[in-house]
């Protein structure tokens, strides 16, 4: 299992932000140093630790950055760092001259979080390329997964490169198009069927989404 973090820069003002840091923070650091870029913010989709563990040695290092979550993650969990700032669906974070927009997808947690940018999508573990976080969990649903799965469909153009949080064999960066004839959830429209299936019993093989 592979675990992404994402490292974004502004080219105007070379500002940069880190989205899930989590368990290599010198590789993140000297990322960043190698980019030539400053650490402005920190983007986390959710609070599950293996998206956040990095989070505060990230922040001891760069110490002017600011951390964004989804307010209904903050308050589910109790998520706390320092510099911490929420938003609410359909907030826009400026990253220098870039403006990323918050998309609430709940679903994974109960106020797990995706970031659009004007050609990308980082979905956290709301949509891998194969198929979709577990909805089992504390604040989990399968039916907010549905909807969450239902609302991406709809607004992302075909062109937009996602980036999930996890790869279980495809790469990041596919186009959506392409997403959408790998990824079995968003062809599943009637959430009944969604809930069933995403929930069904004996997955032996939980993170083969075929």
């Amino acid at each position: 299992m592979k675990n992404y973090a994402y490292i974004l820069v502004d080219k105007a003002t070379r500002q940069a932000a880190v989205v899930d840091p989590a368990w290599d923070l010198e590789l993140i650091d000297g990322m960043l140093r190698s980019l030539e870029a400053e650490l402005t913010c920190i983007l986390l989709t959710h609070s599950h630790h293996d998206h956040v563990n990095k989070v505060e040695p990230l922040l001891e290092l760069y110490p002017a950055a600011r951390a964004y979550m989804s307010v209904k993650e903050i308050d589910a969990y109790g998520f706390a760092c320092r510099n911490l700032h929420s938003f609410e669906e359909g907030e826009t974070i400026l990253l220098g001259e870039t403006p990323i927009t918050c998309m609430l997808t709940p679903g994974h947690t109960a106020g797990g979080a995706c970031f659009r940018l004007a050609d990308d999508l980082i979905t956290g573990d709301t949509v891998f390329i194969e198929g979709c976080g577990v909805c089992n969990g504390a604040g989990g649903s399968p039916e907010q997964m549905h909807d969450s799965f239902q609302r991406i469909r709809k607004s992302t153009p075909p062109h937009v490169r996602v980036y999930p949080g996890h790869s279980y064999g495809k790469e990041p960066g596919m186009a959506f198009r392409d997403v959408l004839e790998h990824n079995i959830y968003f062809q599943i429209e009637q959430k009944e069927h969604f809930v069933r299936f995403r929930m069904r019993k004996n997955q032996g093989q939980l993170f083969n989404f075929k």
